[in-house]
């Protein structure tokens, strides 16, 4: 092995030189690279108060079109309107996501203006699930993750399918990210 200060012949597998004692061997630390675990969104139950709101509207919209020819221009307006509330609803669905790496918990929310959060997987103090009972018929739930930096700092994933699953996986990535 050649020493790079030098340039003199060294022992196979030596760590210093036997010339100037410079460093022939050092170990370079693997490039850690963080990876995506998981990915949640909340489910669209969470949002069913504007598909329903929006559903009601636009159908009183077209009975009041239907029913009363006078009035056409109100109920084509009330459809539009319905239309409007139930396509917000998906937007609104589409605006909130949580991610779970390697390293971090990152929760991100808007559309326009956004808003993000991120938290270590070693500074995770609590996972906690806590299902409703309408979540528990629809298997939906609500994992809350606390932090042990902060007292006020809780990362919230809102009517998330398979939550207990969500929190095992969470645990995992902690524990692994901790050994």
């Amino acid at each position: 092995m050649r020493c790079p200060q030098c340039g003199s012949e060294s022992a196979q597998g030596a760590a210093f030189c036997s010339r100037c004692g410079t460093r022939l061997f050092a170990p370079k630390p693997a490039a850690v690279r963080e990876y995506g675990i998981l990915k949640v969104r909340p489910s669209l139950w969470h949002s069913a108060r504007f598909f329903l709101v929006g559903v009601l509207i636009a159908g009183f919209g077209a009975h009041t079109a239907y029913t009363q020819h006078q009035l056409w221009k109100i109920g084509f307006a009330l459809m539009a309107a319905g239309a409007v509330i139930f396509i917000g609803g998906f937007i609104a669905n589409r605006t909130v996501d949580w991610s779970v790496t390697s390293d971090r918990i990152i929760e991100r929310r808007g559309m326009l203006s956004t808003n993000r959060r991120e938290m270590e997987l070693a500074d995770i103090r609590s996972v906690e699930v806590s299902r409703r009972l309408f979540q528990r018929m629809l298997g939906l739930g609500d994992v809350t993750i606390a932090s042990a930096a902060s007292a006020d700092f809780i990362v919230h994933l809102n009517s998330v399918s398979s939550p207990n699953e969500i929190a095992e996986t969470v645990r995992k990535a902690r524990l692994k990210r901790l050994a």
